[in-house]
């Protein structure tokens, strides 16, 4: 058997990031994403069987580089305050640069294609960034709250402030942005 083509995979998570931010996940068919990346359908399904098994291996491979992004943030000598800030402008500025995924992550993440691996597989992710947030809050830097509604209020700014920016509602400034996350802070800290 051919060994699998990297650049036919790329061409095949690309379409796939680029239409479901066009037509969302239930939208999205195996033939209108072989199109998109310009192959064969037949072709597609050598790459992955089916609909499912592309959307949970295109979510391991936007997680792991989401994941990646986070485990490089965070230096312990650096005060919680400044390191929350850092991974907070870092993630808005990857979820500006990488829409399409981020649209693909929000769809997926709420679709019935979510699978138990990828349920485990976020976990893994979750575990290291849940982890700094439980630091803070034993350390009485953050609200006594549990751990993922300090997490839901993180990324959520992140998602929203991203929102705005890309609608032209928030002017991308250093103001506007210091504004939208002092919000975020004062939201969890203690």
């Amino acid at each position: 058997m051919k060994p699998k083509d990297d650049d036919k995979q790329q061409a095949i998570a690309s379409a796939t990031l680029a239409l479901v931010e066009r037509v969302g996940l239930s939208g999205l068919t195996m033939a209108g994403i072989a199109r998109e990346a310009g192959i064969a359908t037949g072709t597609l399904y050598v790459y992955h069987r089916s609909k499912e098994e592309l959307l949970n291996a295109l979510y391991e491979q936007v997680k792991g580089a989401l994941a990646a992004l986070i485990d490089t943030a965070s230096d312990a000598s650096v005060p919680f305050r400044s390191r929350f800030q850092q991974n907070w402008n870092r993630l808005l500025r990857h979820r500006l640069a990488h829409y399409p995924e981020a649209v693909f992550m929000d769809q997926y993440y709420n679709s019935p294609w979510f699978s138990e691996a990828s349920r485990q597989f976020s976990a893994r992710f979750a575990s290291g960034c849940l982890r700094f947030f439980d630091d803070a809050r034993a350390q009485q830097i953050v609200k006594d709250v549990p751990t993922l509604m300090l997490a839901s209020s993180f990324f959520g700014s992140v998602r929203d402030t991203a929102n705005l920016l890309r609608s032209g509602d928030l002017p991308d400034t250093e103001a506007s942005l210091a504004q939208a996350f002092g919000m975020c802070w004062d939201g969890i800290k203690a």
